[in-house]
């Protein structure tokens, strides 16, 4: 019996399945030979959709979130912080992505559609097209920052939870020297860091709010300054 021909497969169908990969084992297990082998292909027949790994990155980071959310109606800032919280989600969801090399400016199609979708939150404000620009690409900064840091932590936290109990508080009492370091003196002094889980999710989350807020009331005082 003769066995038929294997489906065609196109660059879609590639990067679906280095995604995949990437969910189940991070992305490190991604190369061009396991994608091959998980598609049941030879590793040449990717090479005729995709060039090589670098490629193959590049596709799966313009793929790896939904497309953007749909913004509501009115204030420009909560348009932003609908975004920018729905970034935050899709960069949680797929932790992988903050290792992905970043080669250049958004240039897929999905990237693009992100960088669009906050663009126009910024339509009917006073802003030339290069401070629009410079707000997205700065409020992009601050979320993949700040997703990078908690997923970081989240990791930590897994290995060693008591790194993250009121024993932390105690450990810097012992550490900090108040005559070198007076101002964070003051702060472990004040108990912000006596807290029994210092990676409580609610807290986490205000904190972000609180970080969105002062960047967003930043740029609506510029945008003041120019009206």
């Amino acid at each position: 019996m003769k066995r038929g021909r294997k489906p065609t497969i196109d660059a879609a169908d590639i990067t679906r399945a280095a995604i995949a990969i990437a969910d189940a084992e991070g992305l490190a297990a991604v190369s061009m030979a396991r994608v091959a082998q998980e598609m049941g292909n030879a590793t040449m027949a990717l090479y005729r959709h995709v060039k090589n790994k670098d490629e193959l990155l590049t596709l799966m980071a313009d793929a790896a979130f939904d497309e953007p959310p749909s913004l509501p109606d009115g204030d420009w800032r909560a348009q932003l912080g609908v975004w920018a919280k729905a970034l935050l989600s899709g960069v949680r969801r797929r932790p992988w992505f903050l290792q992905l090399p970043l080669n250049g400016p958004p240039s897929g199609p999905r990237s693009l559609a992100w960088f669009d979708r906050a663009l126009g939150a910024l339509d009917d404000t006073p802003l030339e097209a290069g401070e629009k620009v410079g707000v997205v690409m700065g409020l992009m900064t601050f979320v993949h920052g700040e997703a990078w840091l908690t997923v970081g932590l989240t990791r930590g936290y897994e290995q060693d939870p008591d790194r993250f109990s009121a024993q932390y508080g105690q450990r810097l009492r012992e550490i900090v020297d108040p005559r070198r370091m007076p101002a964070l003196a003051k702060i472990v002094a004040a108990g912000v860091f006596d807290a029994d889980d210092l990676l409580d999710a609610d807290d986490m989350a205000a904190e972000f709010d609180f970080g969105l807020h002062l960047f967003l009331e930043g740029v609506a005082a510029h945008i003041g300054g120019r009206a």
